[in-house]
């Protein structure tokens, strides 16, 4: 019985990560404390039928999904409001348009201020959104971008950031150029037009600066060791989602909050 509560809780902290929900949110969906929702995370607490119900419907799957603990959650970009019907035995995790949007700003905004320089290449852009999105969770305990990130043996991965990107360079906002940096190939992306920071906040754009002012000038090897020693990342086991609540815990030479 312990396993199952053990496996659920694993289940609910990676559709929880995968839909960018934190922690806290979550509880204040779930109405129940945040404590709570750790707790059930980590198997520490066991879950009310009434609790799976309501979790089924944050996450827009059925009841029966949820308890399936062999099925891997997919990710879609929403093009609309409307909920398409989604057969039984598919789990999709939608990425709210309103995510994506802010997804492509920032991308762009990043690429119209360090994007030419030699360095910057796909592993680099990783790296920088990794830090813009975890150093603003950590100093303001709220989501910027929310993107969803993968421990890989390079470092963070956005794992929206394909598809994401695919779409822009289809709807002519960013250009795709294969070359290379000293002897390695890298993939660059060229901004075709200027970022719309409309919908994001002054500590917003205040992170994402503070972030390429410190960062931008470092190579795919450099930065990705960096990110490696940082608390998040160590804590999380190859090929799983990187947790925002790790961000509480970061050494002083990562922390970017007084505590």
């Amino acid at each position: 019985m312990n396993e199952i509560y053990k496996k659920l809780g694993e289940k609910i902290k990676r559709l929880r990560e995968l839909q960018g929900i934190s922690q806290e949110k979550l509880a204040k969906q779930m109405q129940i404390s945040r404590p709570a929702i750790s707790q059930i995370e980590t198997a520490d607490r066991k879950i009310a039928a009434d609790e799976l119900i309501k979790l089924a419907e944050i996450f827009n799957i059925s009841v029966n999904n949820l308890l399936d603990f062999d099925k891997e959650p997919e990710v879609i970009l929403s093009e609309n409001k409307i909920k398409r019907a989604i057969p039984e035995q598919e789990i999709r995790i939608s990425v709210p348009q309103k995510n994506q949007e802010r997804f492509k700003e920032v991308l762009l905004y990043l690429l119209n201020k360090v994007g030419s320089k030699s360095n910057i290449g796909e592993t680099v852009i990783y790296k920088l959104l990794y830090f813009i999105d975890f150093d603003f969770y950590e100093k303001y305990e709220e989501q910027l971008i929310g993107a969803t990130y993968i421990k890989n043996h390079y470092g963070p991965t956005p794992v929206e950031f394909k598809k994401i990107v695919d779409r822009m360079i289809k709807d002519n906002c960013i250009e795709k150029v294969e070359s290379n940096y000293f002897s390695y190939p890298q993939t660059k992306y060229l901004p075709m037009r200027k970022a719309d920071l409309s919908g994001l906040k002054a500590n917003e754009v205040e992170i994402i600066d503070e972030v390429l002012n410190r960062l931008s000038d470092m190579n795919a090897g450099q930065i990705s060791e960096y990110s490696h020693n940082d608390i998040p990342w160590l804590t999380t086991d190859y090929g799983e989602i990187i947790d925002y609540e790790a961000v509480f815990y970061r050494s002083a030479s990562y922390s970017v909050k007084e505590y």
